[in-house]
Formats: C-alpha cells, sequence, structure tokens
C-alpha cells in the first residue's frame, strides 16, 4: 500500500474563553490513512469533528496531540508540527483542497483565479489560461464569464470555479469538503468524473459527502469520525 497521508492519534479541543473556559473536544484519539488511488469519504453526525479533522489534514487547524504525516517531495512532511513555509509548499505541490465556498480576491477574472495553481507550478501564462478555459468549459461555465471576477456569479457557478482551481493542477492529495453541494445533477456528474480521474491517476482522496450519490460514485470506503468526549468547564 502506497500511503499519501497518515495521521496518527489526533486530538483537538476548542477553548470557548468567552464562555467561561468552557472546551469543547471535537477529535480524541483519531487515526487515518489513505492511499494512492484511493478515496475515503468521511462520516459521522453532526459535530463529529469532520470538517475539524478535513482542516486539520490541511494544516488550517493545529492540534493538541499527534502527527499528520503527508508524502511530500520524496519523504513524510508532519503537518501537525510543519512551519508555515513548509505547508505552503506542501499546499502548492502535494496537497489540494476543494472547500464549499470561494475565496477569491475580487475583480481578478475567474480563468486567471483558476489557473492560478498551475502559474504557481511554473506553467507558462497562455498554457495555464488555455487549460483553465478547458475545465471551465467542461464544468458548464460559459465563456463570457471566463473574463469577469465570479463574486457576481451564482452559488452553483462559483462553487464550479472553487472546483476547477482545486483541481486544475495534479497535485497527489486532495480534500474535498462537499464538493458536490449546490451543484445540479449534470454538472455532479462532471465532477464525480474528475474525481474518478484524480483517482485514476494515483491521486488519494479525503472528502465529506452528504451527497450520498457523489459518495457512493467515488469511495472506497467510508471512515467513521468517532464522537469526542463531552464538553468540560476548565478548573
Amino acid at each position: 500500500m502506497n500511503l499519501l497521508i497518515d495521521a496518527s492519534r489526533l486530538s483537538k479541543t476548542f477553548t470557548l474563553h468567552q464562555q467561561g473556559g468552557l472546551t469543547l473536544p471535537v477529535l480524541d484519539d483519531v487515526s487515518l490513512q489513505a492511499a494512492a488511488g484511493e478515496c475515503v469519504a468521511l462520516a459521522g453526525p453532526s459535530g463529529a469533528g469532520k470538517s475539524t479533522l478535513l482542516k486539520a489534514l490541511y494544516g488550517n487547524y493545529l492540534v493538541q496531540r499527534g502527527s499528520i504525516r503527508l508524502r511530500h517531495r520524496g519523504g513524510w512532511l508532519d503537518m501537525a508540527a510543519a512551519l508555515p513555509h513548509e505547508i505552503a509548499d506542501a499546499r502548492r505541490h502535494t496537497l489540494g483542497y476543494v472547500s464549499q465556498f470561494l475565496r477569491a480576491i475580487p475583480r481578478v477574472p475567474a480563468l486567471d483565479i483558476v489557473a492560478e495553481p498551475l502559474r504557481e507550478w511554473g506553467v507558462e501564462a497562455d498554457a495555464a489560461r488555455r487549460e483553465a478555459g478547458a475545465l471551465l468549459a467542461r464544468l458548464n461555465i460559459p465563456e463570457r464569464l471566463w473574463r469577469l471576477p465570479p463574486a457576481t456569479f451564482s452559488g452553483g457557478e462559483q462553487q464550479r470555479v472553487n472546483i476547477a482551481r482545486g483541481m486544475i493542477a495534479p497535485r497527489p492529495v486532495l480534500l474535498l469538503d462537499e464538493p458536490t453541494a449546490s451543484l445540479d445533477a449534470a454538472n455532479r456528474a462532471v465532477v464525480i468524473e474528475l474525481m474518478r480521474e484524480a483517482l485514476a491517476r494515483g491521486a488519494a482522496l479525503v472528502g465529506i459527502f452528504h451527497d450520498e450519490t457523489a459518495r457512493d460514485a467515488v469511495a472506497d470506503r467510508v471512515f467513521e469520525v468517532p464522537l469526542a468526549n463531552q464538553p468540560e468547564h476548565r478548573a
């Protein structure tokens, strides 16, 4: 098994300082692995910590305990202990992320937003834009919108721009937070096809899929995120 993610014994607690130091354990001794060509679907009730786990894998959340080993540049990088420049390098070359929300610089055209990950890889600007246009067309974004900032787009169009940006560079690991949310059946089918293509080239996918059709189409296994202990007041 060619592991690309090896997360071990993760624990994450949030402290609500404005609530008398109330602590909210979200992850408690959680371990997760994902191999090349495998899609792992995170499952569990609301509040189980699925989104927290995904954000911890991406380096957005710092865990209090455990390691998150990512296969990066021929070795292992512990995202739980990595320095900011190491996390940025991992995101640029190894670790992609598709969230439910598009966060883009205002007034930047959709075409350039999608092309940016390829530009960071050193792809020439015109070639990167051609690939971005091809992917936007595949996701049914009309060409008349490519030169416009996506802040003016509909929710479904913004989500498709987000998907295109997250998936245009063939990174080895892809994290997905509800990738088919806000999409109709036709566009959901395109995204499922893109995920299958990523798996076929050997990427490891870890995602949250409330859309059971999408989950069943791509997931190799379901990982139940265990509920952490009940919150306690800090002494």
